[in-house]
């Protein structure tokens, strides 16, 4: 038979496995985290019919006759090229910018990854994509899922320690100035209760500061200490206030809250210029979780109705040496081959990403180059329906020499 048919019958099936990975390129052009498909092909077999010969005999050499049989489809690659982003204004809607997967758990505990960040939460509260997989973080070379409590409370914290910081400076001119600021601190009880933290100029290295509360009337409401710089501008109490308590109720209770320890001044500052002192005191009210967000780390955070904002989460990605080795799962998802390596599981730091909160990545779909591809495929495909028709009118002419 005439070899020519046989390698337009090889043609007609490579181009039709293209256009069969272009149509499913153009049925995703609308599919967050879809990665596109590209078809290679390569020259199948040659038959050689003489071989080639060096130069001899004062004459020179002779190039090999061969013919070849047609192509063979070489890869199907899944071309894993970053997408653009776009916006949703969800939270739960996250893009990876840079390389790397999210790792969800798919059926028997395994590991799968996606590129599509369109997360839910289940009635437990867990993270999931829309197929139920449960979205993984990674703690201390562990796995596990993320769990979102919307009815969490976060109770209330006593304060047990301020801080003092910034610059109270050595020129000041007048004497006995003075300058206050007023702090929240709460109570044993969880009742919060308003400070105020008046500090006055003692002569250029010294300053006096005193805590007051100023809704109190009795010995209790006020606690007084000495802040001093030495030479080197280091400051340190001398001497250090005393507990401060605050009292509640009619008649007043005393004893609610106490400082176990003088305010912490490290790194307080002695040098000329402005005041730029802060005073800040740990501890918080109860409160119940509002809403959370995602940071560009990867990190879950609560907000809770008290203005305290808290970690909840950390979400993991997994890079591979070779992305293009994954297999296809379905669902957008891909799990790992032989070729792709092993998943290198850590934090969007380690991998060397960020996270875009309240973005999805889009297809990485280009319609005109798919258009274009498609033509070519085509076009390719009716010209080796020619050399077919061309292959057979020849063999119906040797068909014809015995009439």
């Amino acid at each position: 038979m005439i070899r020519s048919m046989y390698s337009g019958i090889a043609g007609l099936k490579n181009f039709q496995t293209k256009l069969d990975v272009i149509g499913n390129n153009i049925a995703n052009v609308n599919t967050y985290g879809f990665k596109k498909g590209r078809v290679t092909f390569q020259e199948a077999m040659n038959q050689t019919i003489q071989g080639a010969s060096g130069a001899g005999d004062g004459r020179g050499g002779k190039n090999s006759l061969q013919v070849g049989l047609g192509s063979v489809t070489a890869t199907i690659d899944s071309v894993q090229t970053q997408a653009s982003l776009q916006t949703t204004g969800r939270s739960l809607d996250l893009a990876v910018n840079g390389d790397g997967f999210f790792v969800v758990q798919g059926p028997g505990g395994q590991n799968l990854f996606t590129r599509g960040g369109n997360f839910y939460l289940d009635q437990g509260g867990t993270m999931v994509t829309g197929d139920g997989y449960r979205v993984q973080q990674f703690q201390n070379g562990v796995l596990s899922d993320i769990s979102i409590n919307s009815g969490a409370v976060l109770p209330a914290q006593t304060t047990n320690q301020i801080t003092l910081s910034g610059n109270l400076p050595n020129n000041v001119a007048d004497p006995d100035f003075s300058f206050s600021q007023q702090m929240k601190v709460v109570d044993d009880q969880g009742i919060e209760h308003v400070l105020e933290v008046e500090m006055t100029a003692n002569g250029a290295n010294s300053w006096n500061v005193a805590f007051r509360n100023n809704s109190m009337e009795s010995a209790n409401n006020e606690t007084t200490g000495t802040i001093q710089f030495n030479a080197a501008g280091v400051a340190a109490w001398n001497p250090a206030p005393q507990n401060l308590r605050v009292e509640r109720g009619t008649p007043p209770v005393a004893g609610n809250f106490a400082l176990a320890a003088p305010p912490v001044v490290e790194g307080l500052t002695n040098n000329p210029g402005e005041i730029t002192t802060q005073v800040q005191a740990n501890g918080n009210l109860s409160g119940s979780l509002e809403s959370f967000s995602v940071s560009n780390t990867g990190l879950i955070s609560g907000v809770y109705s008290n203005g305290v904002v808290t970690p909840m989460a950390e979400l993991s990605l997994a890079n591979f040496n070779n992305p293009s080795g994954l297999v296809k799962f379905g669902n957008n998802l891909f799990q790992e081959s032989v070729n792709s390596g092993v998943a290198n599981i850590g934090d969007v730091e380690t991998v060397g990403s960020t996270i875009s909160s309240g973005t999805l990545e889009m297809s990485n779909v280009d319609l005109s180059e798919e258009f274009t591809e498609m033509i070519s495929a085509q076009r390719g495909f009716q010209a080796n329906t020619r050399i077919i028709t061309t292959s057979d009118q020849i063999l119906e002419e040797l068909v014809n020499l015995k009439r």
